[in-house]
């Protein structure tokens, strides 16, 4: 429900400037807000993450905040803060870059990918780690974190970083922005 309520908020001024539809009817909100939620039909490519690719990942951005997403196939917070955090981003494209990174094995590459198409993340960049040791992983992208899932880390351009476990409040939201 505070997810609904969350996306409701963050999309509320994409349908209020909603246009007409082709018939002359204003304004073609159902049409509109199902395209919102569609799944994507395009992907981005699944990458492999590897401790060598880690500095250039976690590097502060030129300009706005890069939000890191941490997830794995088995958790079960892990979707809706996919869905909130590319919320956040269709609404602030300008102030955030999302990069989803899956903590599961490459390997696991199909299921990953369908993972985040049926989540609707499916555009954004996207990683899964590469290596045998992922605890290794883990530190090098966040020395402060163990390994928990989910996972957001917002770097800003001006090189602080910011910390979440667990599933995001709106209130932890809000602190992102």
């Amino acid at each position: 429900m505070r997810y609904a309520l969350l996306l409701t908020i963050l999309l509320l001024p994409c349908v209020a400037s909603a246009g007409t539809s082709p018939d002359g009817h204003r304004p073609a909100v159902a049409a509109q807000a199902a395209a919102l939620h569609a799944v994507p039909t395009t992907t981005a490519s699944l990458q492999k993450l590897s401790a060598q690719d880690i500095p250039a990942l976690v590097k502060a951005p030129a300009h706005g905040a890069r939000l890191i997403a941490l997830w794995s196939l088995d958790c079960t917070y892990c979707e809706p803060n996919l869905k909130a955090l590319a919320a956040l981003q269709r609404a602030h494209p300008q102030e955030f870059a999302l990069v989803t990174v899956a903590t599961d094995s490459i390997e696991q590459r199909a299921a990953i990918a369908t993972r985040l198409r049926q989540v609707g993340v499916a555009t954004y960049p996207a990683r899964a780690y590469a290596e045998a040791t992922p605890d290794r992983l883990n530190f090098l992208l966040d020395p402060k974190w163990g390994g928990e899932t989910p996972r957001v880390l917002l770097i800003r351009a001006d090189g602080t970083r910011v910390g979440v476990s667990g599933e995001l409040t709106p209130a932890q939201l809000k602190k992102l922005r």
